[in-house]
């Protein structure tokens, strides 16, 4: 079990070398891959009216 935290400690400490060395130039954004977001959402159509209720 010691294994596991010292290797958690290793890992930890090894991100926050290289984060820190890198300094503003990480980008956290996931797979951006440098594309713009140029893709929109279609609007939503409007919902049918109700038909009138039966009497």
């Amino acid at each position: 079990m010691w294994k596991v935290a010292v290797g958690f400690v290793a890992f930890a400490a090894l991100a926050l070398f290289i984060i820190m060395q890198a300094g503003d130039k990480v980008d956290m954004r996931g797979e951006s891959a440098g594309h713009e977001m140029t893709e929109h959402a279609a609007p939503a159509t409007p919902a049918a009216p109700a038909a009138p209720a039966a009497k």
